[in-house]
């Protein structure tokens, strides 16, 4: 199969390295790709919302499947371009429709499937500039710390978790009036905040049946103690060492369950991941947001425990017989630590050579923001590199990540050193 997957980042190289392993994958393009994934596939410099220019190249190239890394092209409906058009309507896309995708595209949305399915999540209200007002009226009925969400895509930045009322009330005038994250909090959703400690659920489905995939733990603050401004994620751990037997027959019947089944009684056409963010309180499992792709950095941590062929599994969602398909795991931890540039996620600056990669021993080296310039590997992005690391548990798959970290060096690198002594 010649195979199309969409995206530049850490999560894309880490589902190319995989693939790149199948047996039926016989050429892999990325678009746009790194400089990580130029060394396995072969990178085209296309954006992944370019849907013309994408068609262009799928069928210069016979390409047989699409997989789609990120939210973006999902949310702008590639489903649903391929679909409708005669040339490509057989060409499978991995991932959900246009539908499908303001699952993550709009918390809204998100919140009425979940409230419509009986799925567990926090009370919430949405409000817009002209109801500002009854926002801040609504924020006084709520126990701190305030939650505010903007509506729309805001690259992972468009949470805001605050303890003073008079500040909640403050950034939901200036989400909604002065347009903090644009379009995207043209809406806000306002939340009860829940008390708990946080995990990631990945599901792979057809439309029909289910896999789910090991879980994670990402760390999204840049500061030390999960502290200072939300990132796209600085490290993360699979599996999560508190989800036992119990906890996971609760994801899989209260959660999973219910929202495969919702999407199709929602007649939504969906195929591709379920990223289920959740919270778990007291031992309840209860559903912060979904995504409507792999996390990043969980990515990097789940896809190399599997052990299964990545891109049977897909041809299997695009078959529509999931059901059929053996999922194997490998029982063995996984730890990712982020790498980046220098005051992300406020400015940075791009362009430094990174040196080292060579001696990195026992680990996978992920590329998240690089580019090769010259005969040099350089940053080209917040965060730069990924290293992920197996382990008996995950104390010992961090250590080997953080021994390897050690070797590595850019101008102005920066990484926390704290990535799963929450868990410990």
């Amino acid at each position: 199969m010649t195979i199309l997957l969409l995206g530049s980042g850490g999560r894309e190289h880490a589902l190319a390295w995989k693939m790149n392993q199948s047996e039926v994958c016989n050429k892999l393009f990325v678009a746009p790709g790194n400089a990580g994934t130029s060394e396995i596939a072969t990178n085209v410099n296309i954006n992944p919302t370019d849907f013309y220019a994408i068609k262009q190249l799928v069928l210069a190239e016979k390409v047989d499947m699409v997989v789609v890394g990120p939210e973006d092209p999902l949310v702008h409906g590639i489903f649903d371009f391929f679909e409708a058009d005669a040339e490509l309507s057989k060409i499978p896309v991995i991932g959900p429709s246009k539908m499908g995708a303001k699952l993550e595209g709009s918390k809204e949305f998100a919140k009425e499937f979940l409230v419509r399915h009986n799925i567990p999540t926090a009370a919430y209200d949405s409000f817009t500039k002209d109801s500002v007002e009854e926002g801040c009226e609504f924020l006084t009925k709520l126990n701190p710390p305030y939650v505010l969400k903007a509506d729309g895509l805001a690259a992972g930045k468009g949470v805001l978790i605050i303890d003073n009322l008079a500040e909640a009330q403050a950034e939901l005038r200036n989400m909604l009036i002065d347009e903090k994250f644009g379009e995207a909090s043209a809406k806000v959703v306002v939340e009860e905040f829940l008390d708990g400690i946080e995990l990631s659920c990945f599901v792979l489905t057809d439309g029909k049946s289910y896999k789910i995939l090991p879980t994670a733990k990402d760390y999204k603050r840049i500061g030390e103690g999960d502290t200072g401004l939300n990132t796209g994620g600085m490290g993360a751990v699979s599996p999560v060492s508190f989800v036992d037997a119990e906890l996971m027959t609760k994801i899989e019947e209260r959660i999973v369950k219910p929202t495969v089944s919702g999407l199709q009684t929602d007649e939504i056409t969906y195929k591709g991941f379920i990223f289920i963010g959740l919270i778990n309180v007291k031992g309840e499992p209860m559903v912060i947001e979904y995504n409507v792709r792999m996390g990043d950095p969980e990515t990097e941590v789940v896809i190399p425990r599997l052990k299964s062929d990545l891109v049977k599994l897909f041809k299997a969602v695009a078959d529509e017989t999931l059901s059929e398909f053996d999922l194997e795991i490998d029982p063995r931890s996984a730890a990712t630590i982020m790498m980046v540039s220098g005051g992300y996620p406020r400015e940075y600056q791009k362009g430094k050579v990174i040196s080292g990669l060579d001696s990195v021993e026992d680990s996978l080296v992920f590329h998240a923001g690089s580019k090769i310039h010259g005969s040099d590997i350089v940053t080209n992005g917040g965060r730069v590199l990924a290293i992920t690391s197996y382990g008996d548990d995950f104390q010992s798959a961090i250590k080997k990540s953080y021994q390897n970290i050690e070797k590595i060096s850019f101008d102005k690198m920066y990484f926390r050193t704290d990535i799963g002594k929450d868990l410990i």
